[in-house]
């Protein structure tokens, strides 16, 4: 992590033991910077909460920094560019148990906070703004993110993890400090908003939402945001974090559907009707197992070596699997898949030789070395794949 440079706008800078923190990312925002700050600092004074405004400054060129120290704020300089590196920095820096934070460009009201104060105190770890319930006013929010970017990426993370979350994206949201620090968040870019979110479900804590208005921002640049790079690194983030969705569903439907046709059509030709399914649509089958075995294993590398990094939460299920069945037996079905491959291979040589190795007629041959061929690499993928979950086993222990 980049060092953190922290200006305090007095001497003695703010007491240690606060309640809150109202923290606010900045990168050239000094049209609505001061605006901002101004309304939390009211906030806190209205409410009588002990508290400060921190700014979590990412290399600000426009005066942003002296205008957050002139009206009060604590200014926070976080080199590492990216809106997730500086929330992560500003949290790291926040004196407060709790923690609201929102953007800087005066799209969220900071002069109603008290329904993320009270959840918080309440016992709440995270508390959401949800926009979609509090309103979205004229011009806030692009049709783009209001129908299809947000609902979709909401919907997968409600899918994938189960979070109690409608809208994911939220820049406004309060959270107690400590149970946030200790989710170890690492994602340097519009991302850790997401990030936020999943890692406090896996985890368990108790998270609500608030309604929440979004208004229009009062900048006249284009915003930071950029809507399908940061919409995909969003998404991939969703994939990349849970490894059933990616590899092992998908690869497992693949799988099964495979095997179900080479059942069906190892025999012989399947007539539907007027519709016949014969060796080309084997061979097909026989890929479509061989591609979803390919992708479980997957599911299980990277399940295991993600764990093993702390990127993604343990699947105990498969490590109690590993337990029981480890690198020997994985050995000797793979050797008996490579076997039986073998043995379909010296079966389809010996139609080829009944007909004198000339022209093949029929597909009974065909059949079996696409069999054939399936089940030596099967055997192999296994086999390989055997020896190098027992590697991550020997770092993992070795760690």
């Amino acid at each position: 992590m980049d060092r953190v440079e922290t200006r305090d706008n007095d001497a003695g800078g703010a007491p240690p033991g606060l309640e809150l923190t109202i923290l606010m990312p900045c990168l050239n925002e000094a049209e609505t910077l001061g605006t901002c700050v101004r309304k939390a600092m009211g906030y806190l004074a209205r409410s009588g909460i002990a508290g400060e405004v921190l700014v979590a400054d990412n290399g600000s060129t426009d005066g942003s920094q002296a205008i957050a120290e002139g009206l009060g704020a604590r200014v926070v300089a976080v080199p590492a560019r990216g809106y997730g590196a500086a929330l992560i920095a500003g949290i790291a820096a926040a004196r407060g148990r709790f923690v609201i934070m929102g953007d800087s460009d005066d799209s969220y009201d900071f002069t109603d906070l008290d329904a993320f104060v009270a959840k918080l105190r309440d016992g709440y770890a995270l508390v959401m703004g949800n926009r979609f319930r509090g309103g979205i006013r004229p011009g806030a929010m692009p049709a783009l993110h209001r129908y299809l970017g947000n609902p979709v990426l909401s919907t997968i993370g409600r899918v994938f993890f189960g979070a109690p979350v409608r809208d994911f994206h939220c820049g406004l949201r309060g959270f107690d400090r400590d149970a946030i620090r200790a989710l170890d968040l690492r994602a340097p870019g519009m991302e850790f908003a997401s990030e936020m979110v999943v890692k406090a479900t896996v985890q368990g804590l108790r998270i609500t939402e608030v309604p929440t208005t979004l208004s229009p921002d009062g900048r006249s640049r284009p915003p930071h945001l950029r809507s399908w790079r940061d919409g995909w690194r969003h998404l991939r983030f969703l994939l990349v974090f849970c490894p059933r969705w990616l590899f092992l569903y998908p690869g497992g439907a693949l799988f099964l559907a495979g095997l179900v046709a080479t059942a069906l059509l190892l025999p012989g030709p399947l007539h539907v009707g007027s519709v016949t399914f014969d060796v080309h649509t084997l061979l097909y089958g026989a890929g479509a197992v061989i591609m979803g075995f390919q992708a479980v294993q997957f599911w299980a590398f990277a399940q295991l070596y993600g764990a093993q990094q702390g990127v993604v939460p343990e699947e105990k299920r498969l490590t109690a699997l590993l337990a029981r069945f480890g690198l020997e037996p994985a050995l000797i079905v793979a050797g008996l898949l490579v076997l039986a491959g073998l043995g379909l291979g010296v079966a389809a040589v010996a139609l080829w030789g009944a007909q004198r190795f000339g022209p093949l007629e029929g597909m009974g041959a065909m059949r079996m070395a696409i069999a054939s061929v399936t089940s030596m690499v099967l055997g192999l993928q296994m086999a390989f794949g055997a020896f190098f979950v027992a590697l991550l086993g020997m770092m993992r222990a070795g760690g």
